[in-house]
C-alpha cells in the first residue's frame, strides 16, 4: 500500500514500486509471510537492499538485531503468538528506508493488517512517513510479549499454589520447568528488543523527534515484559526450594515419629525377649507378684519414654 501525507492512494503491485518510490512524498508499506526467493529477489531490485539482509531475510532463524546498509535499516524482532493453548515463537524482519517499510514474516506471527487499519486511524501520525508504521509493527510485537506475559502470571498462581505443599507434585514440578522455559524464551525476544528501539531512537535522522516519545514506551513495555519475567522465574526457583523444602521436613518429621514409635517398641521387646530365653534359674517366675510387676514396669517405661519423646517433638 502506498501513503501520500498520511492517507493511502491506493495498492501497489510490484510492477509500478519505482514509480512510486520516485515520489518523495510518497511512501510504501509492504507486507509479505515467508516469500520464496524470486520474489525476494525482485523485492531487492526495486528497493535496492542489500544481499546480506535479503539472504536473512530468506533463511531465517536469524538472532534478533538492527544493521544499517547506507540509507536502510534491517531489523530483526522475534514474535510470540498463543496458538491453540501453546506459545509459538516467529521472527518479523523489517527493511525500514525514509519512504518504504517491508515486513517479512516467518514461522508464528499474526498477521499486520489490523496494525495497518490502526495506524490508518492516525493519517495525522501517518503522515511522517514509515517511521510510524515501524512504531506500530513493533509497538504490537512487544504488546503480544505483555498479553503472553499477563497469562503466564495467572498460570504461576497456580502453579506456586500446588508448590506450597508438604507432598512431592510431579506434575507441578514439570509444570514449573515448561514455564520457566517459555518466560526465558519470552525474555530473550525482549531484550534485543528493548536495544533495538534504544538504537533507534540514538541515531540521529532515524526517526522523526515527534515519533521518538512512541518509540521510547515500546522501549518501556520491553523493559516491563523483562522485569516480569525475571521475577516470575526467579520466584518459580523459590517456589520449587520451598517445595523440597517441605517435603524434606515432612519426611524428617514420618522418620521422627517412626524412629520415636521404635525406641518405644524396644523397651517391651527387650524385656519380654528376656524372659523368652528360658533360664532356669529366675527367681521372679517363683513369685506371684513376678508376672504383674514386669508388665507394671514396662508399662510404666513405655509411658514415661512416650512423654519424654512427646515434649521433644518426635510424636
Amino acid at each position: 500500500m502506498a501513503y501520500r501525507h498520511g492517507k493511502a492512494v491506493g495498492e501497489v503491485t510490484s510492477e509500478n514500486i519505482s514509480g512510486m518510490l520516485a515520489d518523495p512524498e510518497t511512501f510504501i508499506w509492504l507486507g509479505l509471510w515467508q516469500p520464496d526467493n524470486d520474489y525476494l529477489r525482485h523485492i531487492q531490485q526495486e528497493f535496492n537492499l542489500h544481499d546480506l539482509a535479503i539472504e536473512d531475510a530468506l533463511t531465517a532463524h536469524q538472532r534478533p538485531k538492527i544493521e544499517q546498509y547506507g540509507d536502510t535499516f534491517f531489523i530483526v524482532a522475534h514474535t510470540a503468538q498463543k496458538i491453540r493453548d501453546r506459545i509459538e515463537y516467529g521472527e518479523t524482519h523489517l527493511f525500514y528506508g525514509k519512504n518504504f517499510l517491508i515486513t517479512v514474516r516467518h514461522g508464528a506471527s499474526s498477521s499486520y493488517a489490523q496494525v495497518r487499519e490502526h495506524a490508518e486511524q492516525c493519517p495525522e501520525q501517518l503522515a511522517r512517513g514509515p517511521g510510524y508504521a515501524l512504531y506500530c509493527v513493533l509497538d504490537f510485537i512487544v504488546d503480544n510479549y505483555l498479553s503472553i506475559v499477563g497469562e503466564f502470571s495467572s498460570k504461576f498462581e497456580e502453579i506456586e499454589s500446588q508448590m506450597f505443599k508438604t507432598e512431592f507434585n510431579q506434575k507441578a514440578v514439570r509444570q514449573v520447568y515448561h514455564l520457566r522455559r517459555h518466560l526465558l524464551s519470552l525474555r530473550n525476544a525482549a531484550v534485543p528488543m528493548q536495544d533495538i528501539c534504544g538504537q533507534l531512537l540514538h541515531h540521529d535522522g532515524l526517526l522523526p523527534k515527534q515519533l521518538r516519545d512512541y518509540m521510547r514506551d515500546v522501549q518501556d513495555h520491553a523493559h516491563q515484559v523483562i522485569m516480569q519475567t525475571d521475577d516470575m522465574r526467579e520466584m518459580l526457583t523459590n517456589a520449587t526450594h520451598v517445595n523440597l523444602a517441605l517435603v524434606s521436613v515432612h519426611q524428617n518429621e514420618v522418620v521422627q515419629r517412626l524412629a520415636g514409635w521404635g525406641a518405644i517398641l524396644a523397651l517391651p521387646t527387650v524385656v519380654f525377649s528376656l524372659y523368652g530365653m528360658n533360664f532356669k534359674d529366675m527367681p521372679e517366675l517363683d513369685t506371684s507378684w513376678g508376672y504383674p510387676l514386669t508388665i507394671g514396669i514396662t508399662v510404666v517405661g513405655c509411658l514415661w519414654l512416650y512423654l519424654k519423646l512427646r515434649r521433644a517433638g518426635w510424636l
